[in-house]
């Protein structure tokens, strides 16, 4: 039987799990009000604790089920947090994950037991420990992820017009396009199916229905840099 390691200090585990939310318009963070002490009732990132006999995955998906009812969310590993101080209880280690999802299509799952709430990013209050942290390097990851992968498409509809997809784009990286310029850039880059359909909803004229080939994509996707504001910045973040 082996021994333990009886000479090292134990230290606890935790998982906080960072979701971003687009409703069609905007950006937004899930956040719920803390119910334990220290800092009950604040503003906080959904987290908890490891258990002995769990994977981090399971931890993850545990975790974010019980504080907002939100399941087959699928999320990514950020980053570790391990500054001795970060909770002032205990010295506990902290795995970020993070995730964007469509809020419509989760919002009948939301839970209110933990007052589970959106916010937009520009309105988000005060948070505990370092979790403020967490959220802007997280911010920071998706928009090198949006870069670099078509995994803004999965939050529009099978087929999308340009508008809408500026929309997004816009709402991820916090600034504002030149409609003809967006417009001009994304179809230079060869990567959108024109249909023959137009939506008709938002004016008279109407705008085309665009769908993404995905299979050039796979082979062409730095295409996409040519209109992401300052991309250096964020393809350096890790």
């Amino acid at each position: 039987m082996l021994s333990r390691y009886n000479k090292e200090t134990r230290l606890l585990v935790a998982i906080d799990c960072i979701i971003f939310g687009f409703d069609g318009s905007n950006i937004k963070l899930l956040l719920i009000q803390r119910g334990m002490e220290p800092e009950i009732g604040k503003w906080s990132l959904m987290g908890g604790f490891v258990r002995p006999d769990e994977g981090l995955e399971d931890a993850s998906n545990r975790i974010l089920k019980k504080l907002t009812g939100l399941e087959n969310v699928y999320m990514e590993q950020l980053l570790v947090f391990g500054e001795p101080n970060r909770d002032p209880v205990e010295r506990t280690v902290s795995i970020a994950y993070f995730a964007l999802i469509d809020i419509f299509q989760y919002e009948k799952q939301l839970s209110d037991e933990y007052h589970a709430e959106w916010f937009m990013l520009k309105d988000v209050p005060p948070l505990i420990f370092d979790h403020d942290k967490m959220v802007s390097l997280a911010k920071k990851q998706l928009r090198y992820k949006a870069a670099l992968h078509p995994v803004l498409f999965e939050l529009l509809p099978l087929r999308f017009t340009i508008p809408q997809l500026q929309h997004l784009y816009e709402a991820v990286y916090d600034t504002n396009f030149d409609n003809r310029n967006f417009s001009r850039k994304i179809l230079s880059t060869g990567l959108l199916i024109k249909q023959k359909e137009k939506d008709k909803k938002t004016s008279k004229k109407g705008a085309y229905y665009f769908k993404l080939d995905k299979r050039k994509y796979a082979d062409h996707f730095k295409a996409f840099l040519n209109f992401i504001p300052n991309p250096e910045k964020f393809l350096n973040t890790h």
